[in-house]
């Protein structure tokens, strides 16, 4: 079945307008050209469904325009002077929101030493861009105090969204009237209306003028000296703000070695964030919308080690916030930020390595599904014939080319593939499902999960997050491709098993992937497996992953409780058979295809397309191998024209697969006794999968001491010593 990135864009873009922030996505995929292209047209379908939310809300829940008038933005400086907003539930769960787009591609920011700091640049960039310097300015003297963030927030009932500032019981305004007005009209008294006065000598009323307006100008200025001494500073500090912005200040840090070098420059850094964020709680009660600030963080993958790293830490500090309005978009190469961060300098302990740090920070992941043979195969076709003119334009112009290429080829596939989904032939202004009823059905599908799923879940929010903001994009897709499971509550548990266990998720269906191919090699067809289930498979390929596991430790490290897993697998409250996973691999966004892709090099399904070499001395899958019996062996080494001497050794000491599997290279060796190049041709059939760098099993307790399948499968000390297990 074939989709278009018009599709993951729609699901991201309306899954971003329900999750609550803050959020980190990981947008996910090799194609550097697809990450933008889905990048863009997120914009284009967030203000579509934020118009659209804002059509359906009532009248008096309309929210004030984004553009302000004159009257617009007068109200707004008297709010900002006058008022204090209250902090009520209405207003802290606004359903209008409005998204402001901010870009950070760390490319341009990574001959800095603090490459993270640039994060916080672009966001005071963007938040000047966008309601201006004078808004930012008048917040900071009129409503920011530091002392905030220590207070406790309170959130009230009741219709009221502001109380006016108060100086001794009057309002601010009236008091600042006052001042004003009074003095004037007590001058205008003086001036027309002079008191009675007694007779006086003519030599003496001259003096009397005089000191009568010295008395004048002396109140005159003494009423306004106050006011005026409050003017000027309020003046002065408008001023300073204005010409050194936020930005400025972080800029002049970074230039001053001395300051940068500091452990307090980021703790400045991170109270500049927590300012914007209670600048954009007041925009929110003024504008009676829910501001979310879209971060799209791009070319990461492209700078050094240690840069990735603090970028990553910075996100993790400075935009996770509980109030945070931030929603982060980290659209990498995953494969080369993954090994980038293996190199970093900082990771000295398990949940600093690649995985566990994405794992910490992001709370959905979305990889974006490779390209189907049709696409691959349009784009080729869309390269190829344009003309030498315009692909050295486009070719001059790289963004714009990425972009309007991919674009014209996804309206290209929708028209090639209505034959076999109709769904997609269908304009991008239709895509759009029935709000009501989306959100029964995933309200149903978690209340059903939290009462079945709550036993096999990690007890953090961050998974939790994650596993609900990865239902919504599944069910979104599975909507728009008019696909889902026989019982649609059992989404959750797919979901829940591809995030708490990606690695043996991954190799469940790689495993399955591999079949797939031998079955077609052989001519065979597997339609009747398709009711069996993911336990079966992984039953049978258990021991080949206990084999590998050395070389997957860092894969391994990802999952949960293998006893969690095989719980889940073994529930017969969900349905984890070949035919949903079909259903299921369609939508499946939130697994890394990166691990799975790992898998398959080291497991090295590519030999399977070469039958003539498998026929003679190839090297046999290790599944094959440890199911051989002794007969298997012997009937292998006549096959490979072994001599027979050999043969009786084997039989004699009864060899099976599972005993050259987990004995030891060097003592078979001794044992059979073969020459050279017989022991070389044996090796390379019967024991490829050992390492030529290290014994077979490095610091491995002997076979016939215990049972190592029951080690692998079920809790033990860690030794970190010793080969690591799968616990």
């Amino acid at each position: 079945m074939m989709t278009t990135d018009n599709i993951y864009a729609y699901a991201l873009s309306k899954t971003l307008t329900k999750v609550s922030s803050p959020t980190t996505v990981g947008l996910y995929s090799s194609c550097q050209d697809r990450l933008d292209v889905i990048l863009g047209q997120m914009e284009v379908y967030t203000n579509r469904e934020s118009l659209r939310i804002e059509q359906k809300c009532h009248k008096r829940q309309k929210p004030r325009a984004t553009k302000h008038s004159f009257t617009g933005l007068l109200a707004l400086i008297g709010r900002l002077l006058f008022y204090t907003p209250v902090w009520t539930t209405e207003n802290q769960n606004h359903h209008n929101v409005r998204f402001i787009y901010v870009n950070f591609s760390a490319w341009h920011f990574a001959g800095s030493d603090l490459l993270w700091a640039g994060i916080a640049i672009r966001l005071f960039h963007a938040m000047r861009m966008n309601f201006g310097k004078l808004h930012l300015a008048l917040y900071r003297i009129a409503q920011y105090d530091e002392k905030d963030e220590i207070k406790e927030k309170v959130v009230k009932d009741g219709p009221n969204n502001w109380i006016t500032k108060k100086v001794c019981c009057c309002p601010l305004w009236l008091f600042i009237l006052t001042i004003l007005v009074v003095p004037v009209i007590l001058l205008i008294v003086l001036i027309v209306w002079d008191l009675p006065k007694a007779e006086v000598k003519p030599e003496e009323q001259e003096t009397e003028a005089i000191s009568g307006v010295g008395v004048l100008e002396g109140f005159f200025i003494a009423s306004l000296g106050v006011p005026g001494v409050s003017v000027l500073r309020f003046a002065f500090q408008m001023a300073k703000n204005l010409i050194f912005t936020q930005d400025w200040n972080i800029k002049r840090g970074m230039d001053n070695d001395r300051i940068s070098s500091q452990l307090g420059f980021m703790n400045e850094v991170r109270k500049e964030i927590w300012f914007l964020t209670q600048f954009i709680k007041f925009m929110e009660v003024f504008e009676r919308r829910r501001i979310r600030i879209m971060l799209k963080i791009t070319n990461l993958d492209r700078c050094s080690p240690k840069k990735i790293v603090a970028v990553l830490d910075a996100m993790n500090i400075l935009l996770s916030d509980q109030e945070s309005p931030v929603l982060s978009i980290l659209a990498v190469n995953p494969n080369v930020l993954l090994e980038k961060v293996k190199f970093a300098e900082s990771c000295f302990c398990k949940e600093d390595r690649a995985h566990s740090l994405l794992n910490r920070i992001v709370t959905l992941a979305f990889t974006v599904p490779p390209m189907c043979e049709n696409l691959k195969r349009s784009l080729f076709h869309s390269l190829t014939n344009s003309s030498g003119l315009c692909v050295d334009s486009l070719l001059r112009r790289g963004t714009h080319r990425r972009k309007t290429s991919l674009i014209d080829l996804s309206v290209v596939d929708i028209g090639q593939s209505k034959e076999s989904n109709p769904l997609l032939n269908i304009n991008t202004e239709t895509l759009d499902v029935k709000e009501d009823e989306l959100e029964k059905m995933i309200q149903r599908i978690l209340s059903n999960g939290e009462k079945k799923l709550n036993k096999y879940m990690l007890d953090d929010a961050i998974s939790m997050k994650r596993m609900i903001n990865s239902v919504w994009v599944t069910l979104i897709i599975m909507k728009f491709l008019k696909t889902e499971f026989p019982d649609p509550e059992h989404t959750a548990a797919w979901v829940v098993l591809a995030n708490q266990w990606p690695c043996r998720f991954s190799w469940i269906l790689q495993c399955v992937e591999d079949e797939k191919q031998r079955a077609a090699i052989d001519q065979r067809n597997m339609s009747a497996d398709n009711s069996k289930t993911l336990w079966e498979v992984f039953s049978e390929s258990r021991e080949e992953l206990y084999v590998m596991r050395a070389q997957i430790e860092d894969l391994l490290e990802q999952d949960g409780d293998p006893e969690v897993f095989e719980a889940l697998l073994k529930d017969d409250d969900f349905e984890f058979t070949l035919k949903n996973l079909e259903i299921f691999q369609v939508t499946m966004v939130n697994l890394d295809q990166s691990i799975r892709r790992e898998l398959a090099l080291i497991r090295g399904t590519s030999r399977l397309e070469d039958s003539g070499w498998m026929r003679t001395i190839a090297p046999l899958p290790i599944t094959t191998l440890m199911k051989m019996t002794t007969d298997d062996i012997c009937k292998e080494m006549k096959r490979m024209k072994l001599e027979g001497k050999y043969i009786e050794t084997v039989k004699e000491h009864n060899l099976n697969g599972s005993a050259l599997v987990f004995g030891d290279v060097n003592d078979l060796k001794t044992l059979l006794g073969m020459t050279f190049g017989e022991w070389a041709t044996f090796k390379l059939h019967f024991l490829s999968f050992v390492s030529p760098h290290r014994p077979q099993y490095e610091n491995m307790p002997p076979f016939s001491s215990r049972n190592p399948l029951s080690k692998f499968f079920h809790h033990a000390p860690h030794n970190y010593s010793s080969t690591p297990s799968l616990c």
